[in-house]
């Protein structure tokens, strides 16, 4: 059938809905396997409902359902990818179409990485008008059924939940059920899904007149009660933050601020000034809604995209809140899911462009210090994937290390960890460099080290030491590594060598903080040191 698979490939597709009749009639189908989630959503700290004000990115890109909705993957040359997931908290999929189901890539690879994914209810013009009569005109069979039918669809396809986006007037009794309805779906949502999520968008107000407010007040708190947040429009100026702050009261961090990277109308920042945005709204404890941030793809071009798009999200750092890992193991080669050859133990397996992000691996933090420090993706070599982690640096004169700070981490420390890395070291004199992992700690009561007691400080750095063959667990794990590589390194240790080798951190009474990859030089110096490490493969 043409909605699940490609009229001129056959292949299968991520597909919308087109109409009421289309939701209504909606039932799961034996071509659906495709487009379910294979991804739970991994746990992370803290979680989305702390009071810590949160970063939502709705992406919005010529109309949706272009490569990304090939599930297996395509030949696409330098395609659109998102992989700054550390810093955001929810990932909404928009298009123009009623039911806007999120194509099943995005769901994978943001769970992955710990962010839930909305899709987009919407209804606008007189097409709209004439839907939300049908369904919100009558009475309350109709418009429960839309709900649980939206519920549903979430459920089954397993992703988070709904941004509902009404931009069309409402009749009197239309208007009447619309907070009904939200109670309803929001209820629906959170029975079916497990920390379900269902969003309004500030379009009509409660007298059902299509007027943007920018703000939460008293024309569209109704809304704004009836499920777990509002989106707002973006032409906002100060003075709507503040009286939004004091309209929202404990509720301030459910208010997701509109900011459209396209600067479309009388906005504050846009493009690379979108800084100026996230500032106003991180000073008022509000959250951020991040509008079509797919500008740098589509404004600034395919051919430099990866480095502008680091570019654009390190201009945003300061006002992100970072995300911590809860649990572990922890295994990632950092591939962004796209590449121009496809690696597998080091080696290139076949050349040619692809694009499939379900094969978006676990990303990093990505540290960027002007002029010191960046970290970007690397296409040109990788251990498995399309991908490697670049790493590039200065030590700084009479400096002996510097530390990358790659991941978070927020749980109880394991008795003993095992870590393995796979890196190389490129430049003039990687001999004169050595690269190894550490981990920090919080104090737990006192941290041990081993059997050893260290300071009571909150942050002890611990290095793992070198264990002179794998455990017999992980042996197999590691037999990669033992088939040539590339000049792929383990920890310090070629891959020609007979075994990979792996090393053992032994800890009490702490929790894990984070984990960075240090890089230091032999000899102290009094000139400063450059280094270009890629990194291929991380296990905790």
């Amino acid at each position: 059938p043409a909605r699940y698979f490609d009229t001129r490939t056959t292949e299968p597709i991520s597909f919308f809905l087109s109409s009421l009749e289309e939701l209504l009639a909606w039932q799961p189908d034996s071509n659906d396997a495709f487009n379910v989630s294979a991804v739970p959503l991994a746990q992370r700290q803290p979680p989305l409902r702390s009071r810590r004000p949160r970063t939502l990115v709705c992406h919005d890109m010529r109309g949706g359902y272009l490569e990304d909705r090939f599930i297996q993957g395509s030949a696409t040359r330098n395609p659109y990818v998102f992989y700054h997931w550390r810093y955001i908290d929810i990932f909404v999929y928009f298009s123009h179409h009623t039911v806007t189901i999120p194509p099943v890539c995005w769901t994978n690879a943001a769970h992955r990485n710990g962010v839930p994914v909305l899709g987009t209810f919407i209804t606008e013009w007189t097409d709209g008008e004439k839907l939300c009569e049908a369904f919100l005109g009558g009475g309350e069979e109709a418009y429960r059924a839309v709900g649980e039918q939206l519920a549903r669809i979430a459920q089954h396809y397993r992703f988070d939940g709904w941004l509902v986006n009404v931009e069309n007037t409402l009749s009197a009794a239309a208007v009447g059920n619309l907070p009904p309805f939200l109670r309803h779906l929001t209820a629906q949502v959170h029975s079916a899904v497990p920390g379900g999520l269902v969003i309004w968008y500030d379009g009509v107000v409660r007298n059902g007149a299509l007027k943007w407010q920018n703000e939460l007040n008293e024309e569209n708190r109704v809304f704004f009660d009836a499920c777990d947040g509002l989106f707002t429009n973006y032409n906002w100026k100060e003075e709507h933050l503040e009286r939004t702050l004091r309209l929202a009261g404990p509720r301030h961090t459910d208010v997701y601020v509109g900011v459209d990277v396209f600067a479309r109308g009388d906005v504050i920042g846009g493009g690379f000034d979108t800084d100026k945005s996230l500032r106003l709204i991180r000073q008022y404890d509000l959250s951020a809604a991040i509008f079509a941030p797919g500008w740098v793809y589509e404004h600034l071009g395919e051919e430099n995209f990866l480095r502008n798009e680091n570019k654009f999200w390190g201009s945003l750092a300061e006002y992100l809140h970072t995300h911590s890992i809860c649990t572990l193991p922890l295994a990632t080669s950092f591939s962004l899911g796209m590449g121009t050859s496809r690696f597998l133990d080091g080696k290139e397996e076949e050349a040619g462009p692809w694009y499939d992000l379900s094969a978006q691996e676990i990303q990093p933090l990505y540290p960027e210090h002007e002029g010191t420090l960046s970290t970007s993706c690397c296409l040109q070599d990788a251990w498995c994937g399309g991908s490697s982690l670049r790493v590039q640096g200065t030590i700084a004169p009479r400096e002996e290390r510097v530390a990358i700070r790659l991941f978070s981490l927020q749980m109880p420390a394991p008795p003993k960890l095992f870590l393995t890395l796979l890196y190389k070291l490129e430049g003039p004199h990687p001999d004169e460099l050595t690269v190894a992992l550490e981990l920090s700690t919080w104090r737990s009561g006192t941290c041990h080290e081993g059997n050893v007691t260290s300071l009571p400080e909150p942050n002890s750095r611990h290095h793992p030491r070198l264990l002179p063959a794998p455990p017999p667990g992980l042996a197999t794990l590691l037999a990669a590594c033992d088939r040539g590589s590339n000049g792929w390194t383990s920890r310090g240790v070629p891959c020609r060598h007979p075994a990979c080798r792996c090393y053992e951190l032994e800890l009490q009474d702490c929790s894990l903080r984070d984990l960075s990859l240090l890089v230091s030089r032999q000899q102290l110096s009094p000139e400063e040191t450059s280094f270009t490490c890629l990194l291929g493969e991380l296990r905790v």
